[in-house]
Formats: structure tokens, sequence, C-alpha cells
């Protein structure tokens, strides 16, 4: 085989895996996040979307949770709050300063925050 017949070769199995995997521009597949692997756990979440405004330990103390007047995760007010009224807040947001999650992240992420937030409040 010459050099081009083996390139064409290799491209062309390329391709076949790629269809197989149902890999293919975003707009093929409207409900598919293609490059968006959801994180592994909920505390490395916790640090990449609410640390910003809770702080890394849930007190709320960062220039932006200061702005926005962020609840401390840790204290009695929000783990007095049942888990479905966490649940809802995580899930759709609060107010105009909090975004929801439920979309991004999905249902099973946003319990694992919870249950995370919680764990804030024995630290």
């Amino acid at each position: 085989m010459t050099r081009i017949k083996r390139l064409a070769s290799v491209i062309a199995g390329a391709a076949g895996v790629i269809a197989a995997l149902g890999v293919g521009a975003a707009g093929d597949f409207p409900n598919r996040k293609i490059f968006a692997a959801p994180p592994a756990d909920a505390q490395q979440v916790y640090l990449d979307k609410c640390a910003i405004c809770h702080a890394k330990d849930g007190s709320g103390n960062t220039a932006k949770g200061k702005k926005v007047k962020a609840k401390d995760l840790r204290s009695a007010e929000v783990q007095k709050m049942t888990d479905a009224e966490l649940l809802d807040a995580v899930a759709k947001g609060k107010g105009k300063d909090m975004d929801g999650f439920q979309k991004e992240l999905g249902a099973d992420m946003v319990k694992q925050l919870v249950t995370y937030c919680r764990s804030l409040a024995g630290k």
C-alpha cells in the first residue's frame, strides 16, 4: 500500500469510529453536550460553580458573595431548610443573583451539591 492509501484508510477508519460514537457537529445532536463531561465529585463542582459567591468554606465571605448577599451555607438559617427547599434553590436558582444549575449539572449532581452544602456546617 502506498502512503497515501494507508493514510486514507486510517482517516476512513477514524471517521467510522467517530460516526459510531455519535460524535458530530453540535447541531447534529442538540441534546448532547459533546465536550462537557460532568465533574466527578460534588466538592469540585462546588468549588467551580458555587465558591465564587459562597466561598470555599460556605461562609459567603467573598467579594461577589458580599455584593449579592450570598447566604452563609453553614448558618442555622440555611441548615434548617428542608432538603426539598435546598434542592429547589440549587436546581432553579434564588432571586436574580443565583442561577439554577439543574439543566447544566443534572438532578444527581444537584442532590450531591445539597449533601455537600450540608457537610459545610460541620467544618
